[in-house]
């Protein structure tokens, strides 16, 4: 299926690696010419690098979306070769915390990163966006905006703002030819995942070998009627799909691309 991307400009904010990185790479190889965006100069060069160097189109931005002057320059950049059609808001951060340890601060710094970061790329970029009477913004949210689990409730709330703000815009932008969605992924298998699941792993009994670990834990925390974790070109291609000219008609929508992810273990 031709996407129809040829031509078009996309910002993907935190693709220096995991899901931002699977769907810059996919964006591009569908003809868009992609905006690798991160903090750490080196990253988000490789990431560049290697979409040209499998025939794609990408520049870079760098800078801290926490912040207004940084972010207003991310947007400035990202234009500077021409306008951005897509925006894909991926950038997000989070500690594995429990309430006693997720203060006050925790949670004002997670929603600044997670919520108010991309409210600030959606102002910068939109309007020009409205103005053409096309445009595509995809959010990255998740599961626990929905069903949050005891722990990092700070990064579970800041998901459910993410997909409140998704569909709000969406309402804002009718009638337009802008479109605004989010795609919601179950636990995808990136390196911090991973990294996390084997640091859990001894003191939950899920054995020694990554094997081991990996069945185990998705019975225990994500069981799925798929019965794996998720990979990142998974959630690229529910994005690249809604970034398409077929997805018009969709919009105020939340894709879930999870597996079929059961929460009867929380």
């Amino acid at each position: 299926m031709d996407l129809n991307l040829v031509g078009k400009r996309a910002l993907v904010t935190g693709s220096s690696s995991g899901l931002g990185e699977a769907v810059a790479k996919m964006l591009a190889a569908e003809g868009a010419a992609v905006v690798v965006h991160g903090r750490d100069k080196d990253r988000t060069e490789r990431v560049a690098d290697e979409i040209r160097a499998a025939g794609g189109s990408a520049t870079t931005v760098l800078g801290d979306l926490a912040h207004d002057r940084e972010a207003a320059d991310v947007a400035r950049a990202a234009a500077e070769r021409g306008p951005v059609d897509i925006l894909v808001n991926n950038a997000g951060f989070y500690r594995h915390l429990g309430w006693s340890e997720a203060t006050p601060e925790e949670w004002l710094a997670t929603y600044d990163i997670n919520v108010v970061s991309g409210v600030r790329m959606i102002r910068h970029l939109v309007p020009a966006m409205r103005e053409r009477g096309w445009g595509r913004v995809v959010t990255i949210g998740g599961g626990l905006a929905s069903q949050p689990m005891n722990t990092h409730p700070q990064y579970n709330a800041t998901l459910a703002a993410r997909h409140n703000l998704a569909v709000s815009l969406a309402r804002e932008l009718k009638g337009t030819g802008v479109t605004s969605n989010v795609v919601s992924p179950g636990a995808i298998l990136v390196d911090s995942v991973k990294d996390l699941l084997t640091g859990i792993a001894p003191a939950r009994g899920w054995g020694e070998t990554w094997e081991e670990i990996e069945r185990d834990s998705v019975e225990a925390l994500i069981p799925n009627d798929q019965e794996r974790f998720g990979e990142p070109h998974e959630i690229a291609a529910a994005v690249a799909y809604l970034c398409s000219e077929h997805a018009q008609y969709v919009s105020g929508a939340t894709l879930r691309v999870d597996g079929g992810l059961i929460r009867s273990a929380f």
